[in-house]
C-alpha cells in the first residue's frame, strides 16, 4: 500500500523535503491547468472563428469567438462555489484532484470536436458546453491548489509558497503559446486550420501523472486536518468543520470577497487583453483595423515575457513575506495605470522589439499584483470558510474582468477605430485595484512579521 507524504514533521514544523515536493506538484499541476484553459484563448483568437462559425464575417466570428471565451470566465466563479464548498468541508485535496480530471477531460475533447462544416451548429454548442466545464474545473482548482500549499508552509513563507500556485498562470501561457507556435511552424495553414490547432488540445493528457502525484503522494493540508480533529473531538459542543461555509463567507465576509474581486481587476484586464484581445488585434489585416503582424511574432512576445513573469510573481510573494501583501499590490496597481497609454503606443508600432518592451512592463505590474495575492486572500478568511470565500473572490473577478476584456476590446476597436479606450478602460481598472487594497486590512502587518510565532492572516480573519 503507497504511503502519503505528509507537509509536516510536527505541529508548525513543515517536513521541507515533503514541501518541496508540494510546492513542485502544485506549480506543474497549476502550469497545465492553466495551460489547457489558456490554449483555447489562442484557439479562439486564431482558429475558431473559421473552424466554428465559417459563415460570420471576420468581425462577427471573432466577437463569437470570444463569447465563447468568455464562457469559461461565466462558469468560474460557479466552479469556485461548488469546489469552496465542498472543499472547505471535506478537504482541499480532493477537489484539486476532481478539478484536474475535469479540465484535462473536457481539454482533450475540444481537440476531438468535429467543425461546423462537419456537424453544423452541434459543432459550437458542444464547444460552448466543454468550455463550460473547463470554467468549472478553472474556477474550483485554484483556490484548492493555493490553499495545499500556503496551509502547508511555514507562517512566514506563504507569500513565496503561494506563488507556486500563482506561476502556473504565465507557465500555462508559455506551454500554450509554444505548444500552438510549434505546429503553426510545422504544418501548412490549410492543415493547421484542419487538424493542426487539435494536436495542442490533445497534449492536456500530460496532467494524468500530476493527478496521480497529488492522490498518492499528497496529504490534505496540516491547517484543514487540524480542523477535521478539533469538529470530532467537539462535535458535540457544535464547534465543527463549516456545515453551510459559502452561505457563512457570503453572509459575514461578503465586503471581503467584493474588495478581493477587485484586487484581481488591473491584473486580470491588463494580462488578458495582451494574450487574447491584442492577438486578434494585431493579426487582422488593416482593413479590419488591426496591425496586420504576423501571428508567431505576437506569440513569440507573448511567451518571451511569459517565461519572465513567474520569476517576477515568485519574487514578488517573497518580498511581500517581508514588508506586507498590501504595497506591492498597490505599486502594481499603479504600474499599471501609469502604463495603460504607453503599452499602445508602442505596440502599435507593429515592431515586434517594442511590443515586447510593453509586454514587460505591463507584465511587471501585473506581477507586483499577483504574486502576494494567493497568500493575501487566503489569509482574509478564517481556515474554515477559507476556500469559499477565497475562491468567490478571485473567480467573480474572472466573470466580471477576464472575460469580457478581449470581447470589450473588440467592441471598442471596432467603434472607435483607436485603441485609447481600451487603455481607459485599463487605467480604471488599475484604480479599482489601488483602492480595493486601500480598503483591505493588511494580513501580515509589522507586528506580525516581527512576532516570531504569529500567524498572518489570523488577525483580519477574526
Amino acid at each position: 500500500m503507497t504511503e502519503s507524504v505528509s507537509t509536516t514533521t510536527g505541529v508548525g514544523a513543515p517536513d521541507r523535503s515533503a514541501h518541496r515536493k508540494l510546492l513542485a506538484a502544485g506549480l506543474f499541476g497549476s502550469s497545465i491547468e492553466w495551460y489547457d484553459f489558456f490554449v483555447y484563448g489562442t484557439a479562439a483568437a486564431l482558429v475558431f472563428p473559421k473552424v466554428f462559425f465559417p459563415d460570420a464575417s471576420a468581425l462577427v466570428g471573432t466577437l463569437l469567438a470570444f463569447s465563447t471565451f468568455a464562457i469559461g470566465f461565466i462558469a468560474r466563479p460557479l466552479g469556485g462555489i461548488l469546489a469552496g464548498h465542498y472543499g472547505d468541508k471535506i478537504g482541499r485535496k480532493p477537489m484539486v484532484l476532481i478539478c484536474l480530471i475535469s479540465m484535462g477531460l473536457a481539454t482533450f475533447l475540444i481537440g476531438c470536436l468535429p467543425s461546423a462544416a462537419a456537424i453544423g451548429s452541434a459543432a459550437p454548442i458542444l464547444l460552448v458546453a466543454l468550455r463550460f466545464i473547463q470554467g468549472l474545473a478553472c474556477g474550483g482548482q485554484w483556490g484548492g491548489i493555493v490553499l495545499l500549499l500556503t496551509e502547508s508552509a511555514g507562517p512566514k513563507r506563504r507569500g513565496f509558497a503561494g506563488t507556486f500556485g500563482q506561476m502556473g498562470v504565465p507557465l500555462g501561457l508559455v506551454l500554450g503559446n509554444l505548444s500552438m507556435i510549434v505546429v503553426n511552424s510545422l504544418v501548412s495553414d490549410a492543415a493547421f486550420l484542419s487538424w493542426g490547432w487539435r494536436i495542442p488540445f490533445w497534449a492536456s493528457a500530460a496532467l494524468i501523472p500530476v493527478v496521480l502525484y497529488i492522490h498518492f503522494k499528497v496529504e490534505d493540508s496540516p491547517e484543514f486536518r487540524a480542523l477535521q480533529a478539533e469538529a470530532e473531538a467537539k462535535r458535540g459542543d457544535g464547534e465543527q468543520v463549516a456545515q453551510a461555509p459559502l452561505s457563512e463567507a457570503v453572509r459575514f465576509h461578503w465586503r471581503k470577497i467584493v474588495l478581493g474581486a477587485g484586487l484581481l481587476a488591473a491584473t486580470n484586464s491588463a494580462f488578458y487583453v495582451a494574450i487574447a484581445g491584442f492577438l486578434a488585434y494585431a493579426t487582422k489585416s488593416p482593413d479590419e483595423n488591426g496591425l496586420g503582424m504576423d501571428r508567431n511574432t505576437v506569440l513569440t512576445a507573448v511567451m518571451a515575457v511569459s517565461l519572465i513573469m513567474p520569476f517576477a510573481v515568485m519574487w514578488a510573494g517573497k518580498v511581500s513575506d517581508r514588508v506586507g501583501r498590501r504595497p506591492l499590490i498597490i505599486l502594481g496597481g499603479g504600474v499599471l495605470l501609469l502604463w495603460a497609454f504607453p503599452f499602445f503606443w508602442l505596440a502599435n508600432t507593429t515592431s515586434g522589439v517594442l511590443l515586447f518592451f510593453a509586454m514587460l512592463i505591463s507584465s511587471c505590474g501585473q506581477s507586483l499584483t499577483y504574486g502576494p495575492l494567493a497568500a493575501f486572500m487566503a489569509e482574509l478568511f478564517e481556515p474554515r470558510l477559507r476556500y469559499s470565500g477565497a475562491s468567490l473572490g478571485y473567480q467573480l473577478a474572472a466573470v466580471a474582468v477576464s472575460g469580457v476584456a478581449p470581447l470589450l476590446m473588440t467592441w471598442i476597436i471596432a467603434e472607435t477605430a483607436s485603441t485609447a479606450g481600451v487603455s481607459l478602460y485599463l487605467a480604471a481598472m488599475a484604480v479599482v485595484t489601488m483602492y480595493c487594497a486601500w480598503r483591505l486590512p493588511e494580513t501580515n502587518a509589522e507586528a506580525v512579521r516581527n512576532d516570531p510565532v504569529a500567524v498572518p492572516g489570523l488577525s483580519a480573519a477574526a
